[in-house]
């Protein structure tokens, strides 16, 4: 009995057991059921919407279909008016000469025959070749290009909403691929050498140079981003971080940058020049300046240093002349022209500081050099002008036509000049003729001021006409262009 006891404890424990996990079976089919409903209306909801994007792509479709419609209709209803009354007056004609060919009156025959003659032949050729031939086909040129989106409708199935597979390692940044140059700053990172989770991509970010927000600048497959277009003399945080379907991976070591000016001659190495016209034309044709902020610039080579939580890349410092005010202080940042951006017949010499060009249409030629931020100036020196040409002097975005005069598209804001007057010209449009203009010697001076949003221009030290351009906002290259008859 006392086994027995025993045996019945254990199996009731069982039922219990049983009975509980009946109750939660239960209760999952109710989840079911719910969890269905919810999912149908989704599924419904979603493949609403796309029939909803494939009628209004439908009736837009519809709508150009019917605007060829009303086209080819207006060209041939056009052409049968003008076909109408041509065959009118053709008609009349022939009905007068068959009334004249009637006239008994030698005389009166003659006297009107020549002309009548005269008429009919001119008639006649106006009936010339492709008169009456239609100007409109009764075809309509539209192929509906339908196989890619069926393809995707075949195609379309559902996702796992859940995915095994981890995140990635955190991205390793290699140092001695790092480096800045002038306002630009290149980065490279790797995966752990020992690491085998898949990568779809990296997100690199960016702060703003004064320890603010990070903010992302390059969303990728590659393993190496430049950025261009940042302030002179400042310091950038960087990080990166890579993802795949999992997720996004920890964030890198923050890297520190420091933006220099370029120091590649000798002449080149101050930090810090006065802020005179005479000066810096005496130093180079061809720079930029921009304000300090009350902090050091230095040499362009760098010192390393590696913590646990930081790896620095920093500028050397250099001690500021305690005799200069620093409010009347720029830092010069040394650029050249840009053999790789620039149209084939640009000629470059005087290490990429000149050009001309071996065409006489306008050729287009980019600075090195990309300003986002700040107050930049630069003087460009005219070292021949002949045949009164009319070059153009400004900034472009890094894919402005090449093979026009600057400012004939959207992509350049310049001002262009003959040996009399200048005009302000972008996307086309002309502007602002204001007299005053170049010879051989003169200088031509750029002020873009990104804080302000503006560009102005000068020859000679005098601004030509008024502020050329507001509302500017974006990366801008120095832009030049030439023909065979100028050298800059």
């Amino acid at each position: 009995q006392s086994q027995l006891s025993q045996a019945l404890n254990g199996l009731s424990d069982r039922a219990k057991e049983a009975k509980e996990f009946l109750v939660q079976l239960r209760n999952m089919v109710q989840q079911i059921q719910e969890n269905s409903v919810e999912f149908e209306a989704c599924l419904v909801a979603q493949c609403d919407a796309l029939i909803d994007a494939l009628n209004r792509r439908k009736a837009q479709l519809l709508s150009r279909v019917n605007k060829e419609h009303e086209h080819k209709l207006k060209v041939v209803r056009d052409q049968i008016s003008h076909c109408t009354v041509k065959l009118r007056q053709t008609t009349g004609l022939m009905e007068y000469c068959l009334e004249v060919i009637k006239e008994n009156d030698p005389s009166g025959f003659l006297q009107i025959s020549d002309a009548l003659i005269r008429r009919v032949h001119l008639t006649e050729d106006q009936w010339g070749k492709g008169t009456l031939t239609p100007r409109m086909t009764t075809d309509f040129d539209l192929n509906l290009d339908n196989a890619p989106l069926l393809q995707s409708i075949h195609q379309l199935d559902f996702v796992q909403m859940k995915v095994s597979s981890p995140v990635p390692a955190p991205p390793i940044l290699q140092l001695e691929e790092c480096c800045t140059h002038n306002n630009s700053a290149t980065l490279s990172w790797k995966q752990p050498p020992l690491s085998t989770v898949q990568v779809e991509g990296y997100i690199l970010e960016l702060d703003d140079g004064n320890g603010g927000q990070f903010r992302e600048v390059y969303v990728g497959k590659e393993t190496m981003c430049t950025v261009d277009g940042l302030h002179f003399n400042s310091t950038y945080s960087a990080r990166v971080k890579a993802f795949n379907k999992s997720g996004v991976s920890p964030y890198s070591k923050t890297l520190v940058l420091q933006t220099s000016e370029d120091t590649q001659s000798e002449e080149q190495t101050l930090p810090f020049v006065p802020l005179e016209r005479s000066q810096l034309r005496r130093m180079s044709p061809f720079s930029s300046t921009l304000n300090l902020q009350p902090s050091f610039s230095g040499r362009s080579y760098f010192e390393l240093r590696s913590s646990a939580h930081q790896l620095s890349l920093h500028s050397s410092l250099q001690s500021l002349n305690s005799a200069v005010d620093i409010k009347k202080m720029v830092a010069v940042a040394w650029f050249s022209f840009d053999p790789s951006s620039a149209h084939a017949d640009i000629i470059f010499s005087n290490d990429n500081l000149t050009v001309t060009c071996n065409s006489y249409d306008d050729r287009v030629v980019l600075g090195k050099t990309g300003f986002s931020k700040g107050l930049h100036y630069w003087e460009l020196s005219i070292d021949r002008y002949d045949n009164h040409p009319d070059p153009a002097f400004g900034v472009a975005r890094i894919d402005v036509l090449k093979d026009a005069m600057l400012g004939k598209d959207d992509k350049a804001w310049a001002m262009y000049v003959d040996n009399n007057r200048s005009w302000f010209m972008h996307n086309n449009s002309h502007t602002n003729r204001t007299e005053g203009g170049i010879t051989k010697g003169a200088t031509v001076g750029v002020l873009l001021d990104l804080t302000r949003r503006t560009l102005t221009f000068s020859i000679n030290e005098d601004q030509q006409g008024p502020v050329a351009f507001e509302n500017l906002e974006g990366l801008f290259f120095p832009a030049v262009s030439l023909n065979r008859n100028v050298q800059v």
